[in-house]
């Protein structure tokens, strides 16, 4: 140092001082740095966590409010008590999600002002709820099913989802913004690693190794992911493919049960009315009166039989038609159209080859029941005033087509699980290989349309594919 001093004097001893200090003071500031920076990771990591915190408690208020409401529709439309019960239990989840929410916001510098009006929304929808549940109960089932449809309930559910869409918006951009946060911090702390690493040439390579094994470990998680994705996707194509036989499967047997109960009906029962008319007019011959309130009874009981023997014959119709065994599919979508058409004063036009074809008794029931059931929906919910059913040969493709000028479907009811006319639709279609869609047009109503290949419905004689 004195040789140092002697040539630079005290600017020497600056030049060998200097850079170890310079060093320790960038690794002093280094470390506050990267101490600030986990605080201000942690602190971003705590409010990302606390905004999860809040999502969740409004997705479980939005459920038990969604239950409650649900419970209380079964129990109007069934009257079970299981319904009931269970919208007691739904309703009595409220008020602790309530406290929930409040608890998650209260940590807000400015909790929100749409807590205190979704918890009177809250209130008001409850209490029309048990009110309508309570006139239900008391034998009031018009009042009861009046306040249920009218708009009032309807409108506070939107109100409620409306505010819960608000504080989610809300939790979003607070999430957003704390998640950006936190990515700033996170590039500002590699930065001052990479800063301190080019100092440290032994950091740099250890931090080279560290890096290089973490792209390969990170390489076979990649491969096992993916792995696991094809795996994944093969056991649920299978567990599909399982499902839908099993279901086509139960279909079948069902359809058979109907028929055997069918058949049971039209030969045994059949028979005991047929017989019980028969003894009853043999009576009549043979036990002359002249009573005219003996004679009344007389003909109460051929009434009574006359009904019975017609209520058997529409039970048979409905679990097996017995005009699609024996004169074919069209004659059975004819009448099968007619009729609930007369019942119930539909105005109705239908477009059916004259000519039948000898259909598989499989595909046959299966297009009858979609007709079926797509008629049942527009008696029940279409309001519709008129209906039209038509059958074409495309080319190679069968088409049925049943629609209304009734008030449309929502696309939001296809979806839901509850829709179970539709979806054993859809699965007859698409059992024999066909496509099903149902839209509503600008005009209004309701289009179900299905589209069968020709070979799916077709029966093939034996020999015939050899010939």
């Amino acid at each position: 140092m004195k040789i140092f001093g002697e040539e630079l004097g005290n600017i020497g001893r600056w030049y060998i001082a200097l850079p170890p200090l310079l060093l320790l003071g960038f690794l002093i500031g280094l470390f506050f740095l990267a101490a600030d920076g986990q605080s201000r990771l942690t602190a971003a990591d705590e409010r990302v966590h606390s905004s999860e915190i809040r999502e969740r408690a409004l997705n479980e208020f939005l459920a038990a409010v969604t239950d409650a409401e649900s419970e209380q529709r079964g129990y109007l439309l069934t009257g079970e008590e299981s319904y009931r019960q269970l919208f007691t239990a739904a309703a009595a989840q409220i008020e602790p999600m309530l406290g929930r929410l409040d608890d998650a916001y209260s940590s807000l510098p400015a909790p929100p002002r749409e807590i205190p009006r979704l918890r009177e929304l809250t209130a008001r929808k409850l209490k029309e709820l048990e009110q309508t549940i309570d006139l239900y109960q008391q034998g009031n089932i018009a009042p009861a099913t009046g306040i249920a449809r009218t708009n009032a309930g309807k409108q506070t559910t939107e109100d409620i989802l409306g505010i819960v869409a608000v504080l989610r918006d809300k939790e979003s951009i607070d999430l957003s913004t704390a998640t950006t946060g936190w990515q700033s911090d996170l590039r500002l702390s590699r930065w001052i690693t990479v800063g301190g690493t080019i100092l440290n040439i032994g950091l740099v390579i250890l931090a080279t190794i560290l890096v290089y094994g973490d792209m390969r470990r990170r390489a076979r998680q990649a491969t096992a992911l993916r792995d696991q994705k094809q795996e994944l996707a093969r056991q649920v194509d299978e567990r599909t493919r399982e499902l839908t036989a099993l279901s086509t499967h139960l279909q079948g047997v069902s359809e058979q049960e109907k028929s055997a109960l069918s058949r049971e009906l039209h030969d045994e029962l059949g028979g005991l009315l047929v017989a019980a008319r028969m003894d009853l007019s043999w009576l009549q011959q043979r036990l002359p009166t002249s009573e005219p309130a003996i004679e009344q009874r007389f003909k109460r009981i051929h009434e009574s039989l006359s009904a019975g023997v017609d209520l058997k014959r529409r039970v048979v119709e409905e679990l097996r038609p017995t005009l699609l065994d024996n004169m074919g599919l069209f004659t059975a979508l004819r009448w099968q159209f007619k009729e609930s058409c007369r019942r119930t004063g539909l105005k109705c036009s239908e477009r059916i080859p004259e000519v039948d074809l000898k259909f598989n008794p499989d595909a046959a029931i299966g297009v009858f029941r979609v007709a079926q059931e797509a008629l049942t929906n527009i008696l029940k919910h279409a309001e519709a005033k008129s209906a039209d059913l038509a059958v074409d040969i495309e080319q190679d493709t069968f088409v049925l087509r049943v629609s209304d000028d009734g008030k449309g479907i929502m696309t939001g009811r296809l979806k839901t699980a509850t829709s179970h006319g539709v979806s054993s639709m859809k699965h007859r279609i698409a059992a024999l290989g066909g496509s099903w869609e149902v839209h509503t047009p600008p005009s209004g109503g309701t289009v179900v349309t299905a589209r069968i290949p020709m070979a799916s419905m077709l029966l093939h004689e034996p020999g015939s594919a050899a010939a």
